[in-house]
């Protein structure tokens, strides 16, 4: 545990650093806001097109694994539903709060950090976790949040949807690097070269930027961002592991990567989604603070229990 702790602390150092430059103001929000289109746009889309490339579909795509990972996922998001109309709150925010209780930070903090840790070969397992997040419920968030303010599903829900996944940099960069893959191109050393130098700035450049941004966030209704807290870094990991390593025949090491995906703290593009319909920002703002604050912990604690399946 003290040895995966140790492991994983430079990676949340990076974030602390991060956040203290916010809260001093040497990094503004609007620095944190280019750094974080940086990231976004350029360095890791670098970083995930090179993984992609150098991987096979069939490395990447298990069809146990995905299934085990949606079961996990369903159940949790189901758990927080009802735990939120039980407390007498819109379909809306119902939406928003299941959002925040299983989509980690996979993309800024899971594909650097966990791909260090648990060695190269857990980039494909990573991006299969990435690319459901992605895929399935930033749609579903999507489609439950215009479909209840709209009062029925309509062609411009979906295509909404459908443009959300196709503009979207992280999932452009997957596709594309196994298209190339597939077909077996050849990558010039040049291009090679340059993928290598931009995807290098993607680890400290997410970490920097997930704290930064985090200087911004408040910590109001703690109730609501502990309870949803312990979805996120505790619930959610435990149904993984229920799922992949009891219920379904997942392979050990992708299902220790599935689990250590699962640890994560709830990711920002769910503060992003919250902001953009107005839909309880600040209850997504102070799950975000205090899950990874947690996962400093949490984190290490999942990564050690699944270290003897790697």
């Amino acid at each position: 545990m003290i040895e995966i702790f140790l492991k994983t602390l430079p990676f949340f150092a990076l974030i602390g650093l991060g956040y203290q430059s916010g809260r001093t103001g040497f990094f503004t929000p609007e620095a944190t806001a280019y750094l974080t289109k940086f990231v976004f746009y350029f360095a890791l889309s670098a970083m995930l097109f090179r993984f992609a490339a150098n991987l096979s579909l069939a490395e990447i795509l298990d069809w146990w694994f995905v299934t085990a990972y949606l079961w996990a996922c369903g159940v949790v998001y189901l758990i927080a539903t009802a735990i939120a109309f039980l407390r007498g709150i819109s379909v809306q925010e119902a939406a928003v709060e299941a959002q925040c209780a299983v989509i980690g930070n996979t993309g800024f903090l899971g594909v650097p950090m966990l791909v260090v840790l648990l060695g190269p070969e857990a980039a494909g397992p990573v991006l299969m976790v990435l690319a459901i997040d992605l895929i399935v419920f930033s749609s579903l968030i999507t489609i439950l949040i215009t479909g209840s303010r709209d009062g029925r599903m309509s062609l411009g829900v979906l295509r909404t949807v459908g443009a959300g996944v196709i503009r979207n940099p992280m999932i452009v960069s997957i596709a594309l690097g196994l298209l190339v893959s597939g077909l077996a191109l050849p990558i010039p050393d040049p291009a090679n070269e340059f993928l290598a130098i931009l995807g290098a700035a993607a680890t400290p450049g997410a970490l920097f930027a997930i704290g930064a941004s985090l200087a911004g966030k408040s910590a109001e209704r703690m109730s609501v961002a502990g309870w949803l807290s312990f979805c996120k870094l505790v619930l959610h990991p435990a149904a993984v592991a229920l799922a992949a390593l009891v219920i379904f025949p997942v392979e050990p090491f992708q299902a220790a990567v599935m689990i250590s995906a699962a640890s994560l703290p709830v990711a920002g593009n769910v503060y992003m989604l919250a902001q953009h319909y107005g839909v309880a920002p600040q209850r997504v703002s102070a799950a975000i603070l205090v899950s990874t604050t947690l996962s400093i912990l949490t984190v290490s604690l999942v990564i050690a229990w699944v270290a003897p399946l790697v």
